[in-house]
Formats: structure tokens, C-alpha cells, sequence
């Protein structure tokens, strides 16, 4: 028994056109993504991602009890001129996000962040529970 495949033109035609032409950083077709690593200390987490290339400012923590969200965007635009004639003007836009949960609530207002060198560092301590309180009954 033979395989017949169906021929369609179209599919040919378009085939990579929706296909975004450039990756995150220009450098490499590979998906954006935050690598990320969690420490579980005794009060708390140390979270190192990595995100190379991208500005402070253009980086956003959310704490909603115990999910964490990373967001971040990078822009850079690059313009190659010989002389007064613009040979090349490239830009590269990018966002990713990244979410995970913890397991217990973070408690936010004495979580610290701190950027070097394209790694973000989160320090976030555990919320302490609430003791337990006992009601008299009258």
C-alpha cells in the first residue's frame, strides 16, 4: 500500500512567516527565559535569576503570598554608520515572566532585592504564622 500526501502550496507559502525573525537578545534563536535557583534558608528563601542584559529599572518583583512573579523587558536598539550613511539599524525587543510558588507566605514587606552583574537577588523571609490564640469562653 502506498502514502499519499496531501500537497498544499499555501501551507508552503507561509510556512515561518508568523515565526518571530529574532531571539531575546539577537544572539541566539533560543526561547527568553529566567533561570532561576531557590535556597531554603532557616527564615526564609534566597532566589538568584538570571537575566543578562536587561536594565534595573525595566525589572518587576510581585510577592502575592507565597507566588513569587519575575517579569522583566529589554530593549536595545544598534545602528551600524559609515560616514553619514547608515549602513544597518537593528533593534531587539523582548519580555519574559517567570511565576513559582514557595509554599509558604513571603512576607513582603521585609523581602530585599538586590541587581548585579545580570542576577537578580531576592531575599525573602518567611512570614512568622500567628501564634495561636486561645478564647475564654463566657
Amino acid at each position: 500500500m502506498s502514502n499519499l500526501t496531501r500537497y498544499d502550496p499555501l501551507d508552503d507559502l507561509f510556512r515561518g512567516f508568523f515565526v518571530r525573525p529574532v531571539g531575546y537578545g539577537g544572539e541566539s534563536n533560543e526561547l527568553p527565559s529566567v533561570k532561576i535557583d531557590v535556597k531554603t534558608q532557616d527564615n526564609g528563601y534566597l532566589v538568584h535569576a538570571e537575566l543578562p542584559g536587561v536594565k534595573k529599572e525595566d525589572i518587576h518583583v510581585n510577592i502575592d503570598g507565597s507566588v513569587v512573579s519575575i517579569s522583566a523587558e529589554r530593549k536595545q536598539e544598534k545602528e551600524v554608520k559609515e560616514g553619514e550613511r547608515v549602513l544597518r539599524t537593528e533593534r531587539y525587543f523582548g519580555k519574559v515572566a517567570r511565576s513559582f510558588d514557595l509554599g509558604t507566605d513571603i512576607d513582603e514587606a521585609a523581602a530585599v532585592a538586590k541587581y548585579t552583574d545580570g542576577v537578580l537577588e531576592l531575599t525573602l523571609p518567611k512570614k512568622t504564622a500567628a501564634a495561636n490564640k486561645r478564647l475564654q469562653i463566657q
